[in-house]
């Protein structure tokens, strides 16, 4: 699964893992067919339309299943909606292998829209899923499965993507096929997992399939517990239908709720990492490592920030979310102005390309720590049942708007500030560690419906506090 969904926490999926090594062949290879179709060489500039096609193709596909998730996983159940979701990966693995040998770029386009669909659709039901039926004091923990996957998949796609591995020229349709094993071992491994007991019970009403997926989840004598949290849930839910994305917009008491997803899913990728892994081989090769030594420090920025997610998964019960997060952008932040002061001196000093390499890996290991996992375990938490899927295909289409949006702006960006362009990333993540501050509670160890009254708590405890600010007329 994080194979496939390694584009939706990081950088772009085209230019990071196992698609990074094809960007020449594959372009290559679009030449070729053209000239076999029309016997003269491709424009460069439809080459680059076309090459820019396949690679922001992924995202809007990416869209187009976020969109969609929260439907399938209220039609469908969240494991067969995961089920179903393999089919995207399977033939999308086979239009871009296949491609090359039918001489036929556009399958591949195809190809990438699949892929895209199905990481959308992953990135909003598996997290759903793994929050529904994790004990509540390892909610967290697995729901951190997530992004221990998203990061274990780029790193494996980095590592796929080395010169002795699948790199080289001639490989890149099959290292293109690859998203298909992930998808394979889902298909036999999911089956015998149960489906959401929440769904199963407020969802469905389904009481006797419950408590079968309960006793499997927690055992025959210790399920007890969780079945009454879902009680007091589903009597809460009563006569409620599951609401639609814009039917949350609507509900005065989701309005802070679904605007903090929208700052958190938006910041995750505005928040600089995917300029950090853009200055990342300049970076390197600034600091004296060989051209053709890079690949392998590229591969650490990989397994540096699968090792934060790591050790989030770790921390997150003990030291809750609200730490892990706000401390995460809130160092980002300090990395931001760090690293711009050392890029701006970088010919002054011989220290200087060495103290912007270990900028390059606090940052990644800051982001890994809280923005990179935690934000997804939020929008589990911060709603209960009949809101959760609609929260999760806003969170997830605003996600992949922003990842379209950063792919787009970011060069103008780079070339119009340059190394000052992490200033601008440096505000969004002060910013958004001070809205979390004031706005998001705790919601280590609660309930569901706990979570959701301590969250409206906060919001009359600040209308009382703005309140009292206001001047009193005379």
């Amino acid at each position: 699964m994080g194979h496939t969904l390694s584009g939706s926490g990081g950088p772009n999926p085209l230019c990071q893992g196992p698609q990074a090594k094809g960007t020449t062949a594959v372009q290559a290879f679009i030449n070729e067919t053209w000239v076999e179709r029309h016997g003269s060489e491709i424009p460069t500039e439809l080459l680059m339309f076309l090459w820019s096609s396949i690679v922001s193709i992924f995202g809007i596909g990416g869209f187009f299943g976020a969109s969609v998730g929260g439907t399938l996983a209220m039609k469908f159940g969240r494991k067969g909606t995961l089920l179903f979701n393999n089919s995207f990966a399977l033939l999308a693995a086979l239009l871009m292998g296949m491609s090359y040998y039918a001489d036929t770029f556009e399958l591949l386009i195809l190809g990438r829209f699949l892929s895209g669909v199905n990481a959308g659709v992953a990135i909003c039901v598996e997290p759903l899923y793994l929050g529904e039926i994790a004990p509540r004091a390892l909610r967290g923990a697995m729901a951190m499965g997530t992004s221990i996957f998203i990061s274990g998949g780029i790193l494996t796609g980095q590592v796929m993507g080395l010169s002795e591995l699948l790199g080289k020229k001639d490989y890149w349709p099959l290292l293109l096929s690859t998203t298909c094993i992930p998808a394979l071992l889902q298909l036999l491994i999911l089956p015998w997992f149960p489906e959401s007991p929440r769904y199963l019970l407020i969802d469905r009403s389904d009481d006797h399939a419950c408590n079968m997926a309960l006793k499997q989840l927690h055992g025959g004598e210790n399920y007890h517990g969780e079945r009454e949290d879902m009680e007091r849930e589903r009597a809460s839910a009563t006569g409620v239908k599951p609401l639609k994305p814009w039917e949350l917009f609507a509900d005065k008491n989701l309005r802070w709720p679904i605007l903090t997803i929208i700052i958190m899913s938006s910041a995750q990728q505005l928040n600089g990492i995917n300029a950090i892994y853009f200055y990342a081989e300049y970076v390197f090769a600034e600091a004296g490592i060989p051209f053709e030594k890079i690949p392998y420090a590229t591969v650490g920025t990989g397994a540096c920030e699968c090792l934060t997610a790591l050790t989030c998964g770790l921390l997150i019960e003990s030291l809750g979310r609200r730490v892990l997060i706000i401390g995460g952008y809130s160092l980002m932040a300090l990395w931001c102005i760090c690293f711009t002061i050392t890029l701006t001196f970088q010919n002054y000093s011989s220290e200087m390309p060495y103290l912007s390499m270990a900028c390059v890996f606090a940052f990644i290991l800051s982001f890994g720590l809280g923005p990179g996992g935690v934000t997804t375990i939020l929008i589990t938490e911060l709603f209960t049942q009949t809101s959760r899927p609609a929260a999760y295909m806003i969170g997830g289409s605003v996600k992949w708007l922003s990842f379209f949006f950063i792919g787009m702006v970011f060069p103008f960006i780079v070339n119009g500030l340059h190394q000052f362009c992490f200033l601008v990333f440096c505000v969004v993540c002060c910013v958004v560690a001070t809205v979390i501050f004031f706005v998001v509670p705790e919601t280590k160890n609660k309930t569901f419906l706990e979570i959701q009254n301590e969250f409206h708590r906060r919001k009359r405890t600040a209308a009382k506090d703005s309140d009292l600010l206001m001047p009193t007329s005379l």
